[in-house]
């Protein structure tokens, strides 16, 4: 049991295993029952009657709803009172009076009724994703506090079975073990996540759901999805259907590098995901504990839309196309009621497709507002709400935003610039991208922060400065400066602790234009990413336990970063080649630390 990842709390080995047959029969809750045999499908476990509710023959454990609650539940980020409680709770295994006695109640080890090898049920006083398991040579007894927690329970036994666990199939031959033993186990964090960037590169839908099951390997539970930025629209609207028809498409893509001559491949990229793959994308991720977070970047941002819909700009007489280029494009939307009136109607669809949300992301970030001062029209507005600059127009815009997604059940998430702007709502969640001081600053002001910094989470940047490597935004991040990161930082007092929801990792797509490229970037930095959150602390002999971890993720045909260096298909060539030391990573926090501290903070921070 040393070789499990994330770690869990507590696990001891005993003597002895237990053996699956395929097919083996496992009985409780249907809800319970159905997320288990969801993580260990090579097992092609069988519901007995104790299932209740269920049908013998479904094979698709994913179609159920008993995972459905888990959102409902995850809407105040996992919290009864709100998330001064998160840490507290968390330590004791989320139980209200203390996981101790879970495994020492169970006087037999994996003792189970009936003919099942595996029983599953329900424990009221452990949290929504906190599970135990007991193995003996008799069978693998669950206890759950709900589908996630029993979900991740079985991503765990899969862990402890031969790595062939982790493949399409069962391989002839394979002796179905587990050693016998104990583990309880909780996460410290609400919020662990993966982001998407579907703008800058469009993926197909058959990648967003792979990585739904990647992130359920590895205990992570939240997606959000980068939907729409100035290269290109990502999501059908009914509404408004030029933004699928004219937005979602770019005429070619840069080939060149900060400071070089501009180039291009001459080559159309594009693609949307229609309401309906946003519908089953949700039911997919929520079926296996994954909370779809969607963001639409506004009001900065802009050229997509506004390609589409140029009146809602600033300068509603310009003309715009989808921008071919990385950095930022001045190109704004207007803070006026229309566009208001289209957002919210951009929402509502959203909402509609995805099903109920708890999260709901409209970025603020990289704002370029001079448009809004020079414009008569914005600026007769602004006065009207006796706001004194556009920095304040920009914090009011944002604000309305949140308050229409309040009134439909969800809380906005932003990024740092918007705090800094103010006037946020109280239970708007920051992502405090620009480092850990504008960070604490949020968590003193009593906003909840998701840690986003981009040192050392933002994964599109190179693990080394060398040119054998692909195209990089900059360099260096390793997998050990993932696995060093503490995402409740220990010099924080309790009360500023308390607010700190969780952490993600960034897939920013300029440099990531296809899938195989997206392994190569997220793993095996994404499974540090997953033990840091789930402990809430940094990693400890984590070397040891990924070396491994990563024959599971070659059985999973995971396309990950060898810990030497790229295989030699993977190195970057031609234009692709990476350009060691061009955008040191320190040298970017230092810059983007100052700027925190400006009131033009709205302002890109790279162009």
């Amino acid at each position: 049991m040393d070789s499990l990842l994330p770690r869990p709390r507590f696990a001891e080995a005993a003597p002895g295993v237990f053996t699956f047959a395929v097919g083996s029969l496992v009985s409780g809750p249907a809800d319970l029952v159905d997320s288990v045999r969801l993580a260990l499908p090579v097992l092609d476990l069988r519901r007995t009657d104790g299932a209740v509710g269920t049908v013998e023959q479904d094979r698709d454990p994913g179609r159920t709803s008993g995972a459905v609650g888990t959102v409902e539940r995850d809407g105040d980020l996992g919290q009864a009172g709100g998330v001064a409680g998160t840490v507290e709770r968390d330590r004791d295994l989320g139980r209200a009076g203390g996981a101790a006695g879970t495994v020492e109640r169970d006087g037999d080890l994996g003792r189970t009724d009936g003919a099942a090898g595996v029983t599953v049920e329900r424990d009221g006083d452990l949290g929504a994703e906190a599970y135990s398991i007991a193995i003996s040579e008799a069978g693998v007894k669950i206890s759950a506090g709900g589908p996630a927690g029993a979900f991740y329970a079985g991503q765990t036994l899969r862990q402890l079975l031969p790595v062939e666990a982790f493949r399409a199939a069962a391989l002839p031959g394979t002796a179905w073990t587990v050693p016998c033993g104990r583990v309880t186990d909780a996460p410290a964090l609400a919020w662990r996540g993966a982001h998407l960037d579907l703008s800058r590169h469009f993926l197909p839908k058959r990648e967003v759901l792979r990585m739904v099951d990647l992130m359920g390997v590895h205990k992570l539970n939240r997606l959000h999805l980068h939907l729409a930025d100035d290269q290109g629209w990502r999501v059908e609207s009914r509404a408004f259907p030029r933004l699928h028809e004219i937005s979602s498409y770019r005429a070619s893509t840069t080939t060149s590098f900060f400071g070089e001559e501009p180039s291009d491949d001459g080559i159309p990229h594009g693609g949307y995901y229609t309401l309906a793959d946003l519908s089953e994308i949700s039911a997919y991720a929520r079926a296996r504990s994954v909370t779809v977070v969607p963001e639409i970047d506004v009001p900065g941002h802009a050229s997509a839309i506004l390609a589409a819909y140029p009146t809602l700009g600033a300068k509603p007489t310009e003309s715009h196309e989808v921008l071919n280029r990385w950095g930022i494009s001045p190109a704004i939307l207007s803070p006026l009621p229309p566009t208001l009136d289209f957002l919210i109607t951009i929402f509502d669809e959203l909402i509609d497709a995805l099903g109920p949300l708890p999260y709901f992301h409209i970025g603020g970030d990289e704002c370029v507002l001079d448009d809004w001062a020079t414009s008569p029209e914005i600026s007769a507005h602004r006065e009207s709400l006796g706001l004194a600059t556009p920095g304040d127009q920009h914090a009011w815009f944002l604000r309305q935003l949140a308050d229409a997604l309040a009134t439909r059940g969800a809380r906005a998430v932003v990024w740092d610039e918007a705090f800094v702007s103010g006037r946020l709502r109280p239970d708007t969640i920051v992502m405090p991208w620009r480092g850990m001081n504008v960070a604490h600053r949020a968590a003193v002001a009593g906003h909840d922060v998701v840690m986003t910094p981009v040192y050392p989470l933002y994964f599109d940047y190179a693990e080394a400065a060398t040119p054998t490597e692909p195209l990089a935004i900059g360099d260096t991040i390793t997998v050990a400066d993932v696995a060093a990161f503490a995402p409740v930082p220990s010099s924080w007092t309790p009360a500023e602790q308390a607010h700190v929801a969780g952490a993600q990792f960034q897939l920013w797509s300029e440099r990531i234009p296809d899938a195989r490229t997206l392994d190569y970037r997220a793993w095996p930095r994404a499974c540090a990413a997953a033990e840091i959150t789930w402990t809430g602390h940094p990693a400890t002999n984590f070397h040891d336990r990924l070396t491994a971890h990563l024959p599971r993720l070659d059985a999973l045909g995971i396309e990950y970063r060898p810990l030497t260096g790229p295989h030699p298909w993977q190195r970057g060539g031609g234009w692709r080649t990476h350009r060691p030391g061009a955008v040191p990573v320190a040298d970017v926090m230092r810059h983007l630390d100052d700027l925190t501290q400006s009131p033009d903070s709205t302002r890109p921070s790279i162009t």
